[in-house]
Formats: structure tokens, C-alpha cells, sequence
């Protein structure tokens, strides 16, 4: 990094808390990360070496400072929150007190667990890696974990891709991680374009950000498939703007995908589907990370890690069972454990698509959930997919008999959108096919509860 000028400079020598800071490891927009070693005893869970990640947010204009905060913010929940065998791990958050340096004084500090490289230097060593199917099945389980545990990453590329002394893989760089309101996120309005799908090159922005779905990241793995396995990106074009060009066109039918030839037969049609042109499109041949994990391990010919446990409402009614929700998944003979840091006891008899349970939301009260979302004020409608909509699929179809809304398939299509009405007109509400609180409260206020 000789020469490259570091969103936060940083001494070597310099001390944060109980750490020394090192050599720099890696510089972006919005941060500069540091190799640091402890030089004072405390914590005994705390490493003897850290990667160090500044976020000057503390120095800056106003405007500045806020958006700065509000990147650190969202890296810091999610870190906070997840712990997961492809998420990097963070040990701790330290904001710097030194008036006598102006430039670092305020900036947070995240101690994070301390990689090798990321998949960036081994791409620019080597652009065409022999252990590339293997590490995309790992970046695509860590997609898994992330979606599962309901957050979207919104920035998924190589440099975000970071490989740990034995190889394994985490992902990194939450600063553009939003977690889902039903079937959508909202993220600040900066992304890779290489990496970004064409319907949120040119998004509408609100006071919120950017409004993005999981298939977002979807696309994005695609994309990094195809530089991984084939050194090329699978829209023409010699610069990145030339790229974002073409996938506007491809995105109006008047451009085509340019798949490498070199590019395997088992994973053409998983990058063809990853790379929709719509988010319809793509939720259509790609329902969930979960299941583009199954399709990536078979290509990859890796084996096949651990199922997620189904994620709970908060709090239930009846008495619970005090459990961790937790997966081991074996790899090479050492366990890892997958956990929500935040996560709360389980019900005995937890819902299902087919039963509904009762459940207990601290705002609304009592009400029925199929256990995917449990959300109450979430606005979904015709053309809209996810979780959400498969819950309001369950619900009318096993808790309230409206079986002409067809397959629980998370697509809010004709059939759903006609249950809808059909429902709103027997509870005396708009029958406008649109589900927002009243519907959600309609839809969960049983006559049982």
C-alpha cells in the first residue's frame, strides 16, 4: 500500500484501548483497515492480533459526519447482532478520545477478526484460482447465513470477500447492510456498479435511501461467479461505464448476457439465473439463498453444510423451552457454530405454514403468525415477493380457508391479489388488494385470539 492515500491515516505505533496498531492492510472510501496486535492484557477472549477498522467519524463536514455514522452504525448492528461461520467476527467497538490529533479524534474503531487477504489479491494474483468453486460456495453460504438471519449485504464483491489463514471465507464491509422490513431494505444510495443490478443503477431515493431486495445480492454473486471462474465480467464492455450501459440495455431486452465460454456447464445456468434481468424474474429462478446454495455446492462439488434453523417470533404465549438457536456445520472435521447474538426462547410448538401459532408482539398484542416475518405494519401489493408474501400466502390460505390464493410460493401474482380482495371484503375493509396494517391485523386478529 505504498503511496496510497488511506481514508484514515494512522501512525504505525499509534494505541487504541489495549492495541498497538501495525501495518495498513487495506483502504476504501470510507475506511482504512489495520493490522494491530494486543499490548495489553484484559479480555482472555480477545486475539493477540486484530484487524483494526477506522471510520473517520469524527473528522469531516456535518453532512459528512452523518453519513459517515450511519455507515458505522449499520456494520456495527449487524456485527453486533450476527455471528455467523461466514460473517467476519467483531470483537469489540472503541471511539478515539485524542484531541491532539484532529484528524483521528472521534473516529470509531471496530476490532474485527484479522484475514490474510481478500478475494481481490488472490484475483490479482491468480484471476482464474483453482480453489474458485470451492470459495464461491463459501461466499454463497455466508449470503445464506446473512438472508436468513434478515439482513441484505447491498455491497457484495471481491474486495468485500475476505479469506482467514486456513482458507476459509468471510464476508466483510457491512457498511451498505440493511436489514429486511418484510420484502425490501433501504440502503444509502452508493453501490459497485459492476456488482449492482440494473434496476438499482438508477433508483428512486427517498429520505430512507434506496429501497433493495435480497435479489440484489443475488445478482451480484452472479456477477462475481463469473469474474471468479472465467476473469471476466458477463455484460460486454472495457470500462465500467461501458458495463452499466449494457446492463440498462440488457435490462430492456435489447442487450444480451456475453457468458465466457470458458465458463463451466454447471455453473452457466446458475450465473444465467443469478443474472435476471428484473427482480421478478430473478425471485422467479432463484426463490432464496438457500437454494442457491444447494445448486452452487452441487457445482462446486463441495459438500453440503448445515441447515439454518427457522428463525422465531419474539415472544410466545405459551410456556417456552429456553434454547440457542444454533447449526454446526463440519468442515474438515472442525465444528462451527451459527448463532443470532440476540436471539430469544423458543416455542414448543413453533408455527408452520400449515398451523399457524399464536404469538405475542410487544406493540400489537396477540396474533397468529405462519413463522416467516410477523410483521404487522409492512406494506406489500401485486408484483411484490419474499418472505412476507409467503406468510400473507399462509395465512389465507391455512388460517382463514382462502384457497384460491393458489401456491405458497412468495410471489404476489394474480391469485394472491384476488385472495386478497376476497379476504378484505369479508373483513368489511378497502378491497383494493393492497396489504398494509389493517389487512396484516385483520389477517392475524383470528376470531380465536
Amino acid at each position: 500500500m505504498t503511496g496510497q492515500s488511506y481514508a484514515v491515516p494512522v501512525p504505525k505505533g499509534y494505541r487504541v484501548g489495549p492495541w498497538e496498531v501495525r501495518e495498513a492492510l487495506a483502504s476504501g472510501a470510507f475506511a482504512t483497515v489495520y493490522a494491530a496486535r494486543l499490548v495489553k492484557e484484559g479480555d482472555p477472549e480477545m486475539p493477540s492480533r486484530a484487524a483494526l477498522k477506522f471510520l473517520p467519524t469524527g473528522t469531516r463536514t456535518p453532512r459528512q459526519l452523518r453519513h459517515m455514522r450511519e455507515l458505522a452504525e449499520r456494520e456495527v448492528e449487524l456485527l453486533e447482532r450476527l455471528r455467523a461461520p461466514r460473517l467476519i467476527r467483531m470483537y469489540d467497538t472503541l471511539t478515539v478520545d485524542d484531541p491532539g490529533h484532529p484528524e483521528l479524534d472521534g473516529a470509531t474503531v471496530l476490532i474485527l477478526e484479522q484475514a490474510e487477504g481478500s478475494l481481490d489479491d488472490v484475483l490479482e494474483h491468480e484471476p482464474k484460482p483453482e480453489s474458485g468453486p470451492a470459495l464461491l460456495a463459501q461466499v454463497c453460504e455466508g449470503l445464506h447465513q446473512l438472508h436468513h438471519a434478515g439482513w441484505v449485504h447491498g455491497d457484495l464483491k471481491p474486495a468485500n470477500v475476505l479469506l482467514l489463514k486456513d482458507g476459509s471465507v468471510r464476508l466483510a464491509d457491512f457498511n451498505m447492510a440493511a436489514e429486511l422490513e418484510g420484502t425490501h431494505a433501504y440502503t444509502p444510495a452508493f453501490a459497485t456498479p459492476d456488482y449492482t443490478p440494473p434496476e438499482l443503477l438508477w433508483p428512486e431515493i427517498d429520505e430512507r435511501g434506496t429501497r433493495i431486495r435480497p435479489t440484489a445480492d443475488v445478482w451480484a454473486f452472479g456477477v462475481l461467479t463469473h469474474v471468479v471462474l472465467t476473469n471476466s465480467f458477463p455484460l460486454p464492455g472495457g470500462s465500467t461505464e461501458a458495463r452499466t450501459d449494457a446492463a440498462m440495455r440488457y435490462a430492456r431486452g435489447a442487450e444480451e448476457l456475453r457468458l465466457s465460454p470458458e465458463l463451466p456447464e454447471a455453473w452457466r445456468e446458475i450465473v444465467r439465473d443469478c443474472l435476471a434481468p428484473t427482480h421478478l424474474e430473478r425471485v422467479a429462478r432463484v426463490p432464496d439463498a438457500g437454494a442457491l446454495l444447494r445448486r452452487v455446492e452441487d457445482a462446486a462439488g463441495a459438500s453440503r453444510s448445515a441447515r439454518l434453523p427457522r428463525l422465531r417470533p419474539r415472544r410466545w404465549r405459551r410456556p417456552v423451552l429456553v434454547a440457542a438457536v444454533a447449526a454446526v456445520a463440519m468442515l474438515g472435521g472442525t465444528a462451527v457454530t451459527y448463532a443470532l447474538i440476540d436471539e430469544t426462547p423458543v416455542a414448543a410448538a413453533p408455527p408452520s405454514c400449515e398451523k399457524p401459532a399464536v404469538y405475542e408482539d410487544e406493540k400489537y398484542g396477540p396474533g397468529y403468525t405462519a413463522g416467516w416475518s410477523s410483521t404487522w405494519d409492512f406494506t406489500v401489493a401485486r408484483g411484490d415477493g419474499g418472505s412476507q408474501v409467503r406468510e400473507l400466502q399462509c395465512l389465507l390460505r391455512h388460517l382463514h380457508g382462502i384457497t384460491e390464493v393458489g401456491e405458497v410460493d412468495g410471489d404476489f401474482g394474480p391469485l394472491t391479489h384476488g385472495a386478497v380482495v376476497t379476504f378484505q371484503k369479508r373483513a368489511g375493509l378497502d378491497a383494493d388488494g393492497i396489504v398494509g396494517s389493517e389487512t396484516w391485523s385483520a389477517l392475524r386478529k383470528a376470531d380465536e385470539v
